[in-house]
C-alpha cells in the first residue's frame, strides 16, 4: 500500500533522500523506440537542464543524477537552514520564477505600497512559499511537471507520463549517501548503455570529471565534495572528490561483465573510512534499490527513522545490519 509522503521524509533524521521517477504507458523518457525507431534521445538533455536549473531555485542542493531511458535518479541534500535565512523578497522572486504567486505577492516585487493587513496575509504566504523551497514534492513536481508537458505536446497526446508518485528513500548515513550516489552514476554502466564514468551522458559523474578537466574546478550546480571532515568544514559532502572518482571508475570495471575486477579496500580511503569491504560495497552499489525501501542506512538511523515516520516496520532491516554494521 503507498505511504503518505510525509511518512517517508524526515528532515530531523537526514536532509538527504534518493527519488526516482518512472514514466507509464510505456512513453520514453529518452533513449529509441525499438518499436516505431524514433529516437528521443534529446529528452536527457531536458530532464538534465531542468534539474540543475531547479538545483538554482530551491534550497535543495544536487549530489547525483541519472537519467535512463524510462526514468530517472537524483540523489537531493535538503538545506532547510538556508532557506530560513532567505528574506522576503528572496523568497518571492524565487518562487516567481517557477509560479504565478499572487496578485499581493506580484504587488510586493514591483515595489506596490501595500496596507497592514495586506502584508500581514503577504507574510503568512511567504512562509508557505519558503516551507515549498525546500521541499522535496515540490521540487519532484517542478521537474515532472514540466517534463511531463513537453513530452506530451512533442508526441501530439495528453495523460500521465510519469508514474502518479515518485519513489523516495531516505538515506540516513554517510554509508548511504555514498553508496546511493555511487549507485545512481553507475546506472549507464549498469545497462549497459556507456563503457566508462566519463562516457556516461547526462548523469552527474560526467559532469564532475568534465568541470574538473576543463575547468579545474567542480560544477557550482551540484553539491560539492569538500574533502576530508575537518572543524568549520565548508559546505559539501565530506570526501575529496578524487577519491570518490577513483572509487566509480574502479566499481564500474567490477561489475561489468567484460571486466571483472576487484576492489581493493585497503587501498580505497573512502571504503576506509566506511568501514566497508568490497563485498558490501559492490552490494550496496548494484542492488541499492532492490534491498532498502523508504529508508537505508546503519540499523540505529534505520530504527530511529521508523519512529520518527511511526513505522511499524521497514524493509530493509536484515541487509542494513548485513551490508552497513560496520558503518
Amino acid at each position: 500500500m503507498p505511504q503518505s509522503r510525509k511518512s517517508q521524509i524526515s528532515l530531523i533524521d537526514t536532509p538527504y533522500y534518493h527519488c526516482v521517477s518512472r514514466c507509464v504507458r510505456q512513453s520514453f523518457l529518452c533513449g529509441t523506440n525499438t518499436l516505431t525507431g524514433q529516437s528521443y534521445e534529446h529528452r536527457r538533455g531536458w530532464v538534465e537542464a531542468r534539474l540543475l536549473f531547479l538545483s538554482s531555485v530551491f534550497a535543495i542542493d544536487i549530489c547525483a543524477y541519472a537519467v535512463m531511458s524510462n526514468h530517472s535518479h537524483v540523489v537531493l541534500c535538503v538545506d532547510k537552514a538556508l532557506a530560513d535565512n532567505w528574506d522576503t523578497e528572496s523568497v518571492l522572486k524565487r518562487y516567481h520564477t517557477l509560479h504565478k504567486g499572487t496578485l499581493l505577492t506580484q504587488k510586493f516585487i514591483d515595489g506596490d505600497t501595500l496596507t497592514q493587513g495586506e502584508l500581514i496575509t503577504l507574510d503568512d504566504t511567504v512562509e508557505i512559499y519558503r516551507k515549498r523551497l525546500y521541499d522535496i514534492s515540490w521540487f519532484m513536481r517542478d521537474l515532472n511537471e514540466y517534463i511531463a508537458r513537453q513530452a506530451n505536446k512533442e508526441d501530439d497526446c495528453t495523460g500521465r507520463f510519469w508514474e502518479g508518485r515518485f519513489k523516495s528513500q531516505a538515506l540516513l548515513d554517510e554509508s548511504a549517501v555514498l553508496a546511493c550516489m555511487a549507485y545512481v552514476d553507475l546506472n549507464p554502466i549498469r545497462a549497459k548503455i556507456a563503457k566508462t564514468p566519463e562516457t556516461a551522458k547526462h548523469t552527474s559523474i560526467k559532469k564532475r570529471l568534465h568541470a574538473v578537466k576543463h575547468h579545474h574546478a567542480q560544477p557550482s550546480t551540484l553539491m560539492p565534495f569538500a574533502g576530508n571532515p575537518k572543524e568549520n568544514m565548508s559546505h559539501g559532502i565530506a570526501y575529496s572528490l578524487k577519491d570518490y572518482c577513483e572509487l566509480i571508475d574502479t566499481t564500474g570495471r567490477c561489475i561489468r561483465d567484460d571486466k571483472p575486477g576487484y576492489i581493493d579496500n585497503t587501498q580505497s580511503p573512502i571504503l576506509q573510512r566506511l568501514g566497508l569491504d568490497s563485498a558490501q560495497w559492490l552490494a550496496l552499489t548494484t542492488e541499492f534499490e532492490k534491498h532498502f525501501c523508504y529508508a537505508a542506512g546503519a540499523e540505529q538511523m534505520m530504527n530511529a527513522f521508523k519512529r520518527h515516520t511511526h513505522h511499524q516496520r521497514i524493509r530493509g532491516m536484515g541487509k542494513a545490519k548485513e551490508l552497513l554494521k560496520r558503518a
